[in-house]
């Protein structure tokens, strides 16, 4: 028998007023994605026929930062509980549909783990739930002597006895959309919450003879809910323990202490790849063979041929880096900036919208940019590209083996043509021909007894 076609419901009409943000709840990221992106990333593998989200008050912000044509959005205007906001979403979904219940601000859960919630409600209804050695707070799963679930008992209704039991509602299901309907018709606020719980319809489905199957979850990181800054962090350390032990795994990735390493988008990795402490990756990046990323560490949108080192403390955002690169420490490449084969830039330089040609060198203290800089080319220290005069950017070109002196200020639009020298201290305006010297420097002049005068 075929399986029935899926609806999913997102359930994000929570406040989250314990967030104390003005940012919706379902809206803060974990690893760099918010936490409503995680769920539909979990829920699309799927391939539902209708992705349904709930929200609330404020829910314009949501609605905008999900642009997407396969999401159907239902307004929740009074939060009066999980099953009134389901309520709100069913005259969309046909009565032949399976709806699987889902919560934004449950970001870890695992497409593989619903795939499993979804196949076990063929037919009936599935529910998951985990166990925990501190329960409190959690609806807890009551069970028939057959071991499927009987219903779900809130800790504010519980008895006694029912709060000992450590196998708690996740608020992820599965049930059959025809069904559901006219349970939630029967849902009523005789509880101490005052509200419409979608839980009772467990009860329901049960008492009606439906097999009510239990899937737990063997990880309680996985089904982790978030409602303030604090459970936040801890998903936010589960999340990355979870990519990077993925990462060295199945890429083989090196990293000196998975604990203290954020991945905050995707990264690929070649062979023999290391990264140290405290680095923090985001966008997309991608490493050749044998790169080595060294401790506080950023980097975001960039790529890094193979055998090229990123020494401590750089940020390197939006670049092509070549084979064979040496970067840092506290070197700091903005967007746009690409190093050829070789090249080297180092420490306290500062490279935007600049091409550093193969085995070229920017060591020290200095700014390049808007710049072409050609193959085999020396900046020396503090060394400075005036690319702005104030309404626009102007490009300096440096040809191939050219020598700059430390100190020097190249006032942009220039061009250095190939094996020119320009000494120290020079600030140049006009172009340089090829092989030529330049060299701005003024007459010193010394005055003899010049500091016994001052110290009388």
């Amino acid at each position: 028998m075929s399986s029935p076609p899926l609806s999913i419901i997102v359930l994000a009409a929570g406040e989250g007023k314990r967030m104390r943000s003005h940012t919706p709840k379902v809206l803060q990221t974990v690893a760099g994605r918010s936490m409503l992106g995680h769920v539909l990333d979990a829920a699309r593998p799927l391939n539902p026929q209708s992705i349904h989200v709930i929200h609330g008050h404020g829910g314009e912000a949501v609605r905008a930062a999900f642009p997407d044509p396969d999401l159907h959005w239902v307004h929740q205007a009074q939060r009066l509980g999980t099953g009134h906001a389901v309520q709100q979403a069913l005259p969309h979904i046909p009565d032949a549909h399976q709806v699987l219940v889902l919560c934004a601000d449950v970001p870890l859960t695992r497409p593989q783990t619903l795939q499993a919630l979804v196949a076990e409600a063929q037919p009936g209804v599935s529910l998951l739930t985990v166990v925990l050695d501190d329960p409190r707070g959690y609806g807890r799963i009551l069970r028939d002597g057959a071991g499927l679930v009987s219903g779900i008992v809130e800790q504010k209704d519980a008895t006694p006895e029912q709060q000992r039991i450590g196998e708690i509602n996740t608020g992820l299901l599965c049930l059959p959309a025809g069904p559901l309907r006219r349970w939630l018709e029967r849902l009523h606020t005789g509880n101490a919450q005052g509200e419409y719980y979608l839980t009772d319809c467990i009860a329901m489905a049960h008492d009606e003879g439906w097999s009510v199957r239990p899937v737990t979850c063997s990880d309680p990181r996985e089904v982790q809910g978030v409602n303030d800054r604090e459970q936040l962090a801890a998903v936010e350390r589960a999340c990355q323990q979870r990519q990077a032990q993925a990462l060295m795994r199945d890429q083989g990735l090196g990293l000196s202490d998975p604990a203290r390493f954020d991945l905050r988008g995707t990264l690929t990795v070649g062979h023999d790849c290391s990264i140290d402490v405290d680095a923090i990756i985001e966008g997309e990046v991608s490493l050749g063979d044998d790169v080595r990323i060294g401790p506080f560490t950023r980097l975001q949108d960039c790529t890094l041929g193979s055998g090229t080192e990123v020494l401590a403390h750089c940020d390197i955002e939006s670049a092509a880096i070549g084979r064979d690169c040496r970067i840092g420490p506290f070197a700091r490449l903005r967007p746009g900036t690409t190093l050829a084969t070789g090249a080297r830039v180092g420490n306290f330089v500062e490279v935007k919208q600049a091409r550093i040609g193969a085995g070229s060198k920017i060591n020290h203290l200095s700014y390049v940019g808007d710049a072409r800089v050609g193959a085999h080319v020396n900046v020396g220290a503090g060394t400075i590209t005036c690319n702005y005069d104030g309404r626009d950017k102007h490009v300096t070109q440096v040809d191939d083996g050219v020598f700059i002196g430390s100190n020097t200020a190249l006032v942009a639009p220039l061009h250095i043509a190939a094996g020119a020298t320009i000494g120290a201290g020079t600030t140049l305006r006009d172009d340089v021909a090829a092989d030529s010297l330049a060299v701005d420097r003024g007459q010193v002049r010394q005055i003899p007894g010049w500091g016994a005068d001052r110290d009388g």
